[in-house]
């Protein structure tokens, strides 16, 4: 007897990262040629303000990606919060300081090529989890490593539903526009994977004729992990060892100050053996655009001091524009209120479109 899509479980194919990486390598060549082929999605969950390692390990490629031309969606999950946190008091007061973050760093809602929306208030692409549900299987959202990962790490116990089912929700974010190519790390692969064939079966099954949903590719992230200036883990606001695109400079320079390094006077970049230090010589280069060797030769045997007071420069200068931007925009919250409202009217759009087009070839019409 013959297997359908759906139960043959193998279909879930991960493939070899070697090959991710070089059709990655393609995509990127083709950006500046063709940006109008792609359509980016992408996003954050509410969870407070962002961070310099939001800001080099994902927001810049946004803003150059953007900066490019082509259409950029970008998913505030706020949905997502509820799956590992009790806490819900101040999502609303997040969203708001996401795209106070996002406008300050270069993202521009009026270029006509990028939409910000909350993906609670477009029904329609939530509406798309359901036809999604049937098409996986409960052994495959078992398998997904980033699901367990996320699982391990917020330290649940006792897992709902939601936290369960995210991926296939992450494929609604995703798909609900077309999106056919997601900025992502190493770690989010499965993720995209279980999209890629979400879209696949969906066609499959539905839309033999003519597809309704491209598999999205991913664009793999050239960023370096930024460790926080603990230099022991990813930079996170929950671990208190990050420093945020609001902080003030003399804030900067006091976490600065407290940051880890290691007893060797003489500063050399080695992330294997001198992983603390090289991470603060890597935000230098990241501020500045020179080479972590090459600062750490300027040092010398100068220390950790003066490591950490050219790091306390050299970041506070690169965050000083982004830091009055965002000043500006704390100050105009009923414009970011108007992002939002545009947002969310233009993705509603488009979701209306798809969901039309997934019920008439479902046989769902009226």
């Amino acid at each position: 007897m013959e297997t359908t899509a759906l139960e043959n479980e193998d279909k879930v194919e991960y493939g070899t990262f070697e090959a991710t990486v070089e059709r990655s390598r393609k995509i990127e060549e083709d950006l500046p040629v063709n940006p109008k082929k792609y359509r980016v999605l992408t996003g954050d969950r509410p969870t407070g303000k962002l961070h310099v390692g939001h800001l080099f390990g994902s927001l810049q490629n946004r803003v150059r990606i953007h900066k490019l031309g082509v259409p950029t969606y970008i998913v505030i999950a706020d949905y997502q919060v509820l799956t590992d946190r009790d806490t819900f008091e101040n999502i609303a007061e997040n969203v708001h300081q996401l795209v106070v973050d996002y406008i300050s760093v270069g993202l521009d809602p009026e270029a006509g090529n990028l939409v910000i929306f909350p993906h609670s208030h477009v029904p329609e692409l939530n509406q798309l989890i359901l036809p999604f549900l049937t098409l996986v299987t409960n052994a495959e959202l078992d398998r997904n490593p980033t699901v367990k990962e996320e699982i391990q790490a917020a330290g649940l116990k006792r897992i709902n539903a939601g936290m369960y089912v995210y991926p296939v929700h992450q494929a609604a974010d995703i798909l609900f526009c077309k999106g056919n190519l997601v900025p992502v790390g190493k770690d989010q692969l499965p993720h995209l994977e279980l999209t890629r064939t979400i879209a696949r079966r969906f066609n499959d099954r539905f839309a033999k004729k003519r597809s309704v949903f491209p598999e999205p590719q991913p664009l793999l992230s050239k960023a370096p992990v930024i460790l926080g200036l603990d230099g022991s883990q990813k930079m996170s606001k929950s671990r208190n060892n990050a420093v945020m695109l609001s902080a003030t400079e003399d804030e900067t320079v006091a976490l600065i100050k407290k940051a880890k390094t290691d007893a060797d006077r003489v500063i050399t970049f080695d992330p294997e053996k001198r992983p603390e230090v090289s991470n603060l010589l890597l935000l230098v280069s990241l501020a500045t655009g020179e080479e972590p060797d090459a600062v750490a030769a300027r040092i010398g045997d100068g220390g950790s001091g003066k490591l950490k007071a050219i790091l306390s420069e050299t970041l506070n200068e690169h965050l000083r524009p982004i830091r009055a931007r965002r000043r500006e925009l704390e100050a105009a919250p009923d414009y970011i209120k108007s992002v939002l409202r545009n947002g969310i009217r233009d993705a509603r759009a488009v979701a209306e479109q798809t969901l039309s087009e997934v019920r008439r070839v479902m046989n769902m019409e009226v």
